[in-house]
């Protein structure tokens, strides 16, 4: 018990949480993928076990699920406070750049400068995730029931296209039904060696979940009052009452992450609404890729343009201000709301395998995400290609971007071989990155 790290006192784990947002580039398999690293890997103040079985709840729940991992594993550590802490610093670094980026491109239209800077970023998260999605389907896939889960759940995300709810929900299910097929390894298996520091804290104070939970309760349904607040408030009055009301409906509905609502954002922005072009909703996207924090936030853009188009710079701000606002406060009540009750679930075999179960389909869930991503970095042009039943994001092979491959090599070469830290490791690339577009051409 000795070698047990401590958990840390909230002071202590404010750096952490604010590294995790400065560095949480690249989507949703590459926050979750830094989050393991420096949570579990590198200080193991969680287990693998209870970081699978946070990750399985988060997955089930409309919102940017990263974020949302980040304050139901801060609020474990240190209540309500340690929650909206992690929370808040997973959003406000890349929403602080995203605001400051949407002045630029609405003044100047474009930002090749930052692009660049960030184009090595790109390339260096996609290593991290690789080296993240092996350690997870390493520890969490003993069987071959679960082998053939994460199998089948990327080649439904990827193949197939199915919803992300329905492949979630239906590896939930047959967790459910065939709990011991999941129970010697996956979300159960206790790693070998001495426990994390949660895990540790929370053996020998069994009673402090439900000590913590009438204050998640109070936390979550004050989160919700102030959601539906400006919605109420602003009603009627354009653009802000659109803006409150459109983006409100679009917490409660992604399911599975941006991509899962992008079109539909971007159809009625632009043709419903009008707050913006197809043009500038492709920039946006582009512009959200490449800032740290959820995918997300491109509404951010989107709330901007729309308060800018009106009311200049101040609008944009306001804007920008009350996208996010109506956006993330329902991912707080998510949390704050159901983690206590989820925490619980720990003892209960059927749940338990259905987490389990979960945890083998997000691997498959990682590997498209990730398979998505490489393909958009190595690659300027992708097609989507019909083949009967399947559909099919296929490169164009003329479209290669040999320095994105490059960038991507010399960043497993610092983390595998020379076993630099993340830090060191995304510095060098972005560096590459950026001499790489604007001095090389």
């Amino acid at each position: 018990m000795s070698d047990t790290p401590p958990l840390p006192d909230f002071r202590a784990a404010m750096p952490v949480w604010t590294r995790i947002g400065l560095l949480s580039f690249g989507g949703p398999a590459a926050q979750i993928a830094l989050m393991h690293r420096e949570l579990v890997e590198d200080r193991r103040w969680v287990s693998d076990a209870r970081f699978l079985h946070a990750l399985n709840f988060c997955m089930l729940l409309p919102g940017p699920e990263a974020q949302q991992l980040a304050t139901y594993l801060g609020w474990l550590m240190h209540g309500v406070r340690g929650g909206l802490f992690a929370g808040l610093m997973f959003i406000l670094p890349g929403a602080a750049v995203m605001l400051a980026l949407s002045m630029l491109y609405a003044t100047l239209g474009q930002v090749p400068l930052v692009a660049a800077l960030f184009f090595g970023l790109k390339c260096a998260v996609l290593v991290v995730v690789v080296q993240a999605l092996l350690r997870v389907a390493r520890r969490a896939l003993k069987g071959g029931l679960p082998w053939l889960l994460a199998a089948s759940s990327f080649v439904a995300l990827f193949a197939l296209a199915l919803p992300f709810p329905l492949v979630v929900l239906g590896a939930a299910a047959i967790g459910f039904a065939l709990p011991a097929a999941f129970g010697p390894g996956g979300h159960g298996a206790a790693k070998e060696g001495p426990p994390a520091a949660l895990d540790a804290m929370l053996a020998a104070d069994p009673g402090r979940i439900a000590a913590m939970a009438p204050a998640a309760r109070r936390a979550g349904l004050v989160a919700l009052a102030l959601w539906a607040w400006p919605v109420a408030l602003l009603a009627g009055l354009s653009p802000w009452g659109e803006i409150a009301l459109f983006f409100s409906k679009m917490a409660v509905v992604t399911f599975g992450g941006a991509y899962a609502v992008l079109a539909y954002v971007a159809q009625e922005a632009v043709e419903r609404y009008a707050w913006l072009t197809a043009a500038d909703m492709l920039a946006g996207l582009g512009l959200a890729e490449t800032t740290p924090g959820p995918l997300i936030l491109v509404l951010q853009f989107v709330g901007y343009l729309a308060g800018a188009a009106q009311h200049g710079v101040l609008g944009g701000v306001a804007g920008s201000l009350l996208t996010l606002w109506v956006t993330f406060l329902p991912c707080f009540a998510w949390i704050f709301l159901g983690a206590p009750f989820v925490e619980r679930l720990h003892g209960m075999p059927r749940l338990k395998g259905a987490l389990a179960a979960v945890t083998a389909a997000v691997v498959g869930v990682i590997a498209n995400l990730a398979l998505w991503f490489a393909l958009r970095v190595f690659f300027t042009r992708v097609h989507e290609v019909s083949v009967g039943p399947l559909q099919l994001d296929v490169p164009d092979m003329t479209a290669m971007v040999p320095d994105a491959l490059a960038l991507s090599a010399l960043a497993a070469v610092c983390l595998f071989v020379l076993r630099l830290d993340l830090v060191r490791t995304l510095g060098v690339t972005a560096m590459a990155g950026f001499a790489a577009r604007t001095l090389l051409g």
